[in-house]
Order: C-alpha cells, then sequence, then structure tokens
C-alpha cells in the first residue's frame, strides 16, 4: 500500500495499525472515514487525544487514570475503608465499577507478572500495594486478577508476599463466575457480582 494514499494518510493508518485490535484493513476504514465525514469529528477526536495525554495522570492512591489526585474514588468518604479491590487495569475496574455492589477501594496493577515480555513485580504496582497495606487500616484485600495463567500467577505472588509479611490479613480471591481464560471487562454484571460474593480467602481453598 506504500505510496498509494497521499502520506498524510498513509502516516495515520500507520499509527492506527499500532492501536491493538485495529489491522491494515480497519485502519484504511476508520482514516477514510474520517476524511469522508462532514463534522468535526477528526479535530474533536484529535483534541481529545491531546487533552487526555495534558490532563490524565495516575492518581497516587489507587494509579488508576485520573485527572484529579486522588481520584474520586479514593477521595470519596463513602467509600468503605479495609477493604482493597486488586485488578490489572482500568477497565476491570471499571467493569466492576459498574456492577454497583463493590463499596471498597481499589488498587490497580496495570498488568500481570509475564517472564516471557519480561514483565517482573517491579513493573507492576505490587509494591505500592504493599505499601498502602501498612500505611492504611486495610482489614482485606481482594484479588479480582483476570483467571488467566498470567492472573493466577500474578495473584498467588501478590497474595504470598502479603501473607509473609501480615499473615493475619485476610487475602481472598474472586471465585466462581469468571470462567478460566476470561476476562472481567468483558464479564457482565451478574457474573462479577457472583463471582465477589463467592470469594474465599486464600488458603482455605
Amino acid at each position: 500500500m506504500q505510496g498509494y494514499y497521499a502520506p498524510a494518510l498513509e502516516n495515520l493508518i500507520g499509527l492506527l495499525t499500532r492501536l491493538p485490535g485495529i489491522g491494515q484493513k480497519s485502519a484504511t476504514r476508520i482514516t477514510l472515514f474520517l476524511m469522508r465525514d462532514k463534522t468535526s469529528l477528526a479535530l474533536d477526536t484529535a483534541r481529545a487525544l491531546s487533552e487526555i495525554k495534558e490532563k490524565i495522570r495516575f492518581c497516587s492512591v489507587c494509579f488508576n487514570f485520573t485527572e484529579t489526585d486522588p481520584c474520586p474514588i479514593c477521595s470519596s468518604p463513602a467509600r468503605a475503608d479495609g477493604t482493597v479491590c486488586v485488578v490489572e487495569g482500568p477497565g476491570d475496574q471499571l467493569a466492576i465499577e459498574e456492577a454497583g455492589f463493590f463499596k471498597g477501594r481499589y488498587h490497580v496493577l496495570h498488568g500481570v507478572l509475564s517472564p516471557l515480555d519480561d514483565v517482573g513485580p517491579e513493573d507492576l504496582k505490587i509494591g505500592e500495594l504493599i505499601a498502602r497495606i501498612e500505611t492504611e487500616q486495610v482489614s482485606e484485600v481482594i484479588l479480582a486478577t483476570n483467571p488467566t495463567a498470567e492472573g493466577e500467577a500474578t495473584a498467588s505472588f501478590i497474595a504470598k508476599t502479603i501473607t509473609s509479611r501480615h499473615p493475619a490479613l485476610k487475602v481472598s480471591r474472586i471465585a466462581l463466575g469468571i470462567p478460566m481464560g476470561g476476562d472481567i471487562k468483558h464479564t457482565d454484571r451478574m457474573t462479577i457480582g457472583h463471582s465477589f460474593r463467592s470469594r474465599v480467602r486464600i488458603g482455605e481453598a
């Protein structure tokens, strides 16, 4: 396709193909759609992308994306203190939040342990989680990583790290409802709710 479209179009197509789940055909379709669109969609999209890079940051407490620090959940007096739900990414946190039943606080890891991809504990927000446990009055840590091989390994590592330092602290794992190999952000709210209600303390299963 090199040289078929104008350089500016080819540049945008190339950038879009770097996004997850977007191949060459999809990128071309999106680019041509934006060019044909009679509204300000393209400019509005460009402004929105620029705005998130300027305004969005990590919450210094839970490490979710936010415009204010701490984020609205961490700063809300209505959230239950003492329970921290650990998730892989912001999408998982959003899915749990939209289910509407969990009223505690969150901790976002921003990934999972993956030796093949050179992702170790130091690349995730695990150290920050341990620091929270040691400075906040945490009574339970709920491990809500996805039920994949990497998610399970990450949950196991975190559980062992916590219990070795704080053996009396309750560490639980979301249980029934989320299938092995599944993805929390693509799971319906009733299934997520059931998995939380059915969670078990690690070491009791």
